[in-house]
């Protein structure tokens, strides 16, 4: 009889402002090993996002992060629609590319409405979800913006480094304030293989990357 494996189910939500490449570590932990096991080949592997722009039948619309006042209870419906999947999926692997900390703060800066997602937070936790909060020195902007302009098809949101010094600050108290496992980590070397690693390596060391009966 073959030896049974541990099966890998992490469940990562990764944070921070724009530049901090959260998409391109979501990316590289979608495949990495460490992470999802080895592959042989592609097969689908859910990487989602609060930042999609599903509310707006156009380009760099609204979503469940930059919804407006009267979109409220579309947004919290869409936290708590993604709650129950998660909870119907558990033993599967999720990353998730910004969520509900991002909501948090552009709703406080946007409208001064702060939301209290605990509530999602303890449907999340038994579930192993943790978080991951990336983040750069105030300096380190600047450079990462530079690598971003090379790719980027709305260059114009990253006129204004200030906003994400601002914003960035905001979410480290929100982070502080999560109840879920949590790993602040700086990206402001820019190198997201060893950002990677290193996330790899708390995961292992904290048990997250499997799935707790």
């Amino acid at each position: 009889m073959g030896i049974r494996m541990s099966k890998l189910v992490p469940k990562i939500i990764l944070e921070g402002t724009r530049l901090t490449f959260k998409t391109d570590i979501a990316f590289a932990l979608n495949e990495h090993p460490r992470i999802v096991g080895p592959r042989k080949y592609q097969y689908h592997s859910p990487l989602i996002s609060a930042e999609w722009c599903t509310f707006t039948n156009f380009p760099w619309g609204r979503g469940p992060i930059n919804f407006e006042p009267h979109e409220e209870a579309l947004a919290l419906e869409t936290y708590a629609t993604w709650a129950r999947l998660f909870e119907l999926n558990k033993y599967y692997s999720w990353i998730v590319d910004r969520f509900h900390i991002s909501t948090r703060a552009y709703q406080l800066q946007t409208y001064g409405t702060d939301y209290d997602f605990r509530w999602l937070e303890e449907r999340l936790r038994p579930l192993g979800f943790c978080l991951v909060f990336m983040n750069r020195s105030p300096e380190s902007f600047a450079a990462a913006r530079a690598e971003r302009l090379k790719v980027s098809g709305k260059p114009s949101q990253y006129d204004d480094l200030e906003i994400f010094v601002r914003e960035q600050a905001l979410m480290t108290r929100l982070v502080g304030e999560s109840i879920l496992p949590t790993l602040t980590l700086d990206i402001s070397d820019n190198d997201v293989p060893r950002a990677v690693e290193r996330i790899a390596d708390w995961m292992e060391a904290t048990g997250a990357l499997w799935m707790k009966e």
